[in-house]
């Protein structure tokens, strides 16, 4: 991890100090006005005009940037919009290398770059870099797209080996870095070129934020993202903004919290003869694992008391997610199959409540399912 004295503190002083010629507010104001008045003809206080430019979310996007270690950020208003931000650069012909584990969207996107704009899409399995350098050769490959860890078979993928054979034929590396956030890894000082979250997950961190973010390392590129980002309009919100940089003060807090959590209920779960199989990546709160029989799942829902069945991840709040027929409910039943997203995998965001909760919600709800399972066979 990242030394968290550094990080806390960019983090809990985010917007003090920005506010020292008009008031001193040590929370950053929220500027909520679209238009800004002009001294004189030709002459300009720096805001136009607030799809360009916004005093609250420039502070939100230089701290994105710093704890990134990028050269400029930007916030957007999901994380597909900052995806989206991402592959303007691209045009038809050009081929994109993936990892072959992504979330639903991810691909969905893809799918629509590939079929109404003939940008061609490259499988890889993350692991194979005899395979990449061989893909990368091609001169119509633009990009390496990957996640690491994975969604949802949380798959790690060596960002640093990945850029130095991209790097070779001038191959650019995009990493999403939802899962882990810069407080585990930065990917741009593993080589990567753009990085990518959707802020919704971890960086928002309380389910109530819709937010993505792009940040850059080269200025050609941000100078590029600015230009289209303006144009598209996909910009993140003031108030939003001024809730995620709230939200940012406690992210390396959280990230531990979630961390210490995941790391008791994969312990309870490898120990559960329910579960067939538990992927946890060493880090973060994110967990998959396969149980006995898909016909455990739906009463394992039903009888869970603290964690929620519901779509999404990184918030304080556990939920639990069953990407077959959710989040990647649009890749093909073939594709799940090749993927090893199963009707009996269950991806969990770990929140930040107590853990002893955490594992005894699980287990009794697995051991509820159980026995639900077994009276239903005996009555047939």
């Amino acid at each position: 991890m990242i030394a968290h004295k550094q990080v806390e503190t960019l983090l809990v002083q985010s917007g003090n100090r920005t506010d020292d010629q008009k008031t001193g507010a040590v929370s950053a104001p929220v500027y909520f006005s679209t238009a800004y008045r002009h001294p004189g003809l030709g002459d300009s206080t720096g805001y136009d005009y607030a799809r360009e430019t916004n005093p609250t979310r420039d502070v939100l996007q230089n701290t994105l940037s710093k704890l990134e270690n990028g050269v400029q950020a930007f916030a957007l208003s999901s994380g597909m919009a900052a995806i989206q931000l991402a592959f303007s650069k691209f045009k038809t012909g050009d081929k994109i290398i993936i990892s072959d584990d992504l979330y639903g969207g991810s691909f969905r996107y893809f799918d629509d770059l590939h079929n109404n704009y003939a940008i061609d899409f490259i499988t890889w399995d993350g692991q194979d870099f005899r395979y990449l350098a061989g893909a990368t050769a091609d001169p119509a490959v633009k990009a390496v797209w990957l996640e690491t860890p994975s969604n949802p078979t949380m798959k790690v993928i060596d960002i640093h080996k990945t850029a130095a054979i991209a790097h070779q034929y001038q191959t650019e590396v995009f990493v999403d870095n939802t899962f882990y956030t810069p407080i585990i890894q930065r990917p741009l000082d593993e080589g990567a070129d753009v990085v990518v979250h959707s802020a919704t997950k971890y960086l928002g961190g309380h389910n109530d934020i819709l937010g993505g973010a792009v940040v850059c390392k080269s200025t050609e590129n941000a100078e590029l993202y600015e230009k289209n980002l303006t144009t598209t309009g996909a910009v993140l919100d003031p108030f939003s903004c001024w809730l995620l940089i709230r939200s940012l003060k406690t992210l390396p807090l959280r990230i531990e919290k979630h961390e210490k959590n995941a790391q008791a209920i994969v312990t309870s779960l490898q120990e559960n003869p329910l579960v067939t199989q538990v992927l946890y990546p060493g880090h973060g709160g994110m967990i998959s694992f396969y149980v006995r029989d898909e016909n455990l799942v739906d009463a394992f829902l039903r009888h869970l008391q603290i964690v929620s069945f519901a779509e999404s991840l990184g918030g304080v709040e556990s939920l639990v997610t069953v990407p077959a027929t959710q989040t990647h409910a649009d890749l093909s039943e073939e594709q799940r199959q090749t993927k090893h997203i199963t009707k009996n995998l269950l991806r969990l965001s770990v929140g930040i409540e107590s853990s002893d909760d955490l594992v005894h919600d699980i287990q009794q709800a697995l051991q509820a399912a159980a026995t639900t399972l077994t009276t239903n066979k005996e009555g047939v």
